[in-house]
């Protein structure tokens, strides 16, 4: 390890190397911590390189994905033998792009690594207000903010007073969805996998109530049971069964976000949903997004975001671990409901 004042050094570089392509639920062993001993801590004088000393690296769902050897179209897979990638926040150590000085703060695609060369400046974006935990771009103030932003303020539509329901609620994403929903005036169900999360959802978030969908035999009729009126707004992050019994139980000209569906991730075949013809019926919209889409409205997210935050009118939970090295089991504890809002390594705070 290094810093910005040893930039001619050479130095070790701590990595999280993706092992093989996986199939179902991944396991730690699927990944190795290895060290490179030779990193010299400058960019090369012929390239647009950045070098970036990661500090904050974000563990997500959709990773799983990448660990397949099938193309989402979005990302590409991982490569067996390289270092595992994601969001994460760093700092500038020495860059020949323009874009970005040594000292400047990112965030941003990164390896799991203590440092990395970038060698594209796109989707990395320059952090400036700092008064603000840096450990927050990994998560309301960066991938999983803009994305609940985009996705209920753009995909829902939502207007005062209507019925909202969010999966995997006390998730990066759904912690928030909830929030901006009680902020446009709306009513808010989330469901998650523990009480714990249940009471957090109520006490913290400020849903108007919530329930533990593993103690729940009957889907449907736990939607019908806090949302007799039905549901105007689902967003989905879970799919399989919990899709299912929502499509049931959506209004005349509902709306379903569908951000992700976690429940499948580690399945070599998706679960079927049944209830189709529901959504001709009721006129259901489903409409998928992704994060890309949305970041030219970064700047207008911040402005509106950021006082919230500092107002304590929209409250963030993060499950921070420590160490490169439990990476990997951070991880995959995404996949077994371990953590306990967004789940967040840190290699070196700032």
């Amino acid at each position: 390890m290094a810093d910005g004042s040893e930039k001619n050094a050479v130095v070790s570089n701590k990595k999280v190397i993706f092992k093989d392509y996986v199939s179902g639920f991944p396991k730690e062993s699927d990944m190795a911590v290895t060290v490179d001993e030779n990193l010299k801590l400058k960019v090369a004088g012929d390239s647009q390189g950045i070098l970036v000393k990661n500090l904050y690296l974000s563990c997500d769902p959709y990773m799983r994905l990448l660990m397949t050897n099938r193309s989402s179209g979005i990302f590409g897979t991982y490569t067996p033998g390289a270092p595992i990638t994601g969001f994460g926040v760093g700092k500038v150590i020495d860059s020949r792009n323009p874009e970005f000085k040594e000292g400047d703060l990112v965030w941003g695609i990164t390896g799991w690594e203590e440092y990395s060369l970038l060698t594209s400046s796109e989707g990395l974006f320059k952090i400036h207000h700092t008064d603000i935990t840096l450990s927050y771009y990994t998560g309301i103030l960066g991938m999983p903010g803009l994305t609940a932003y985009g996705g209920f303020y753009e995909v829902c539509a939502p207007k005062k007073g209507e019925y909202v329901f969010v999966s995997a609620a006390s998730g990066a994403v759904g912690q928030l969805v909830g929030q901006f929903a009680k902020l446009m005036g709306c009513y808010v169900v989330g469901s998650a996998g523990t009480q714990d999360k249940v009471e957090l959802l109520k006490n913290k978030f400020g849903f108007d109530d919530a329930f533990n969908y593993k103690e729940e035999p009957d889907l449907n009729a736990a939607l019908k049971r806090y949302f007799p009126e039905g549901i105007d707004i689902y967003f989905e992050n879970v799919g399989g069964k919990m899709l299912d019994a929502v499509i049931l139980n959506m209004r005349v000209h509902g709306r379903i976000a569908v951000c992700g569906m976690i429940s499948q991730y580690n399945r070599d075949q998706p679960e079927e949903v049944y209830n189709i013809m529901s959504i001709v019926y009721k006129r259901v919209r489903i409409e998928g997004f992704v994060l890309f889409d949305y970041y030219p409205q970064y700047s207008k997210f911040l402005d509106f975001i950021l006082p919230y935050i500092r107002e304590g009118k929209v409250k963030y939970v993060e499950d921070i671990v420590e160490g490169l090295e439990n990476g990997p089991a951070a991880l995959i504890g995404l996949f077994s409901g371990r953590n306990v809002g967004k789940q967040v390594v840190v290699i070196a705070p700032q």
